[in-house]
């Protein structure tokens, strides 16, 4: 159970790391694109649960708490893509490793659990790796300011996800979460729109860089929604119940690894980063493979 829930977790972060290619492909501002991915994610998870009769009711107490989730992920989600607008995808992709360092300080105060010297240890070593990443791409630096943002929420919300996890289905905590989101969006759209007035509201159908699939936004925003949410979100919720928050997060780490090689691919940014960047991505490869290590190696029975 627990390898196949490793094996989950490593699919739905493998669909993540095509997030950072979508998010550069898609003209839309940060806002605007986690406004339309919210919105088609719960309109497509609404659908399954509709034709597959799987609406469930849940309690308030839970029902807040999902809300709560929701409007962490939509925040999560902005920061994100501000990062790849304002540095590029492999950075903002790399930046979240600092969630670990996060989720190990967290997670004993939620959870009720005991702080891990070694978790703290390993999360401190990616840590590290960003820092390396910020001395020599410090041109980006607001750029990677959204990225660690983004960290933090996404460490909130996955220790509050695995208080919940093991309660409703996959997909019924995700429709909540992305339709409260979107809410949450929504009511600070206005906001937005007054301090970006000339702001691009709806999708573009048309790229002059390049031939017409390669940039309609519509195109990407459905799988963007279809397959790194919808699935990805099912795949990451149904592993959390199986393993630790602070594991889930870690192994979380290696969609830089994904992001970044689709990223030289569609778009070269290998030009653009140098030594340090490598030297960091070593360090935050090593904590990943480190932690995988000590969860699969058979615990030894006292007797």
């Amino acid at each position: 159970m627990l390898k196949r829930a490793l094996l989950n977790m490593n699919a739905a972060v493998l669909l993540w790391g095509f997030t950072g290619v979508l998010g550069r492909a898609i003209a839309l501002d940060a806002p605007i694109l986690v406004w339309y991915r919210m919105l088609l994610t719960a309109l497509i998870v609404a659908f399954f649960l509709t034709i597959r009769k799987q609406w469930l009711s849940v309690p308030r107490k839970d029902m807040m708490a999902l809300v709560l989730i929701g409007c962490l992920i939509g925040l999560h989600w902005v920061a994100f893509y501000g990062a790849i607008k304002y540095a590029n995808a492999s950075i903002a992709l790399v930046c979240l490793s600092t969630a670990s360092v996060f989720t190990s300080l967290l997670d004993p105060f939620v959870n009720k659990g005991k702080f891990d010297a070694t978790e703290i240890f390993l999360g401190i070593i990616a840590l590290i790796g960003v820092y390396f990443i910020y001395q020599f791409q410090q041109l980006y630096g607001l750029g990677i300011l959204f990225g660690v943002i983004a960290a933090i929420l996404s460490s909130i919300f996955t220790v509050l996800n695995k208080r919940v996890a093991h309660k409703y289905p996959a997909r019924t905590m995700v429709f909540y979460e992305m339709s409260t989101g979107w809410a949450f969006i929504t009511l600070l759209m206005p906001l937005y729109i007054y301090y970006f007035p000339n702001a691009h509201l709806f999708p573009a159908t048309t790229n002059l860089l390049g031939p017409y699939w390669y940039q309609n936004d519509w195109l990407w925003l459905v799988v963007l929604s279809l397959c790194c949410t919808v699935w990805a979100q099912s795949l990451a919720l149904t592993a959390l119940r199986h393993l630790s928050s602070f594991t889930v997060t870690l192994t979380v780490n290696l969609e830089p690894v994904y992001g970044m090689l689709l990223a030289f691919l569609f778009y070269k940014e290998n030009k653009d980063l140098h030594g340090g960047f490598y030297l960091g991505m070593g360090l935050i490869l090593a904590s990943v493979v480190l932690q995988m290590i000590r969860i699969l190696r058979p615990k030894k029975s006292s007797n």
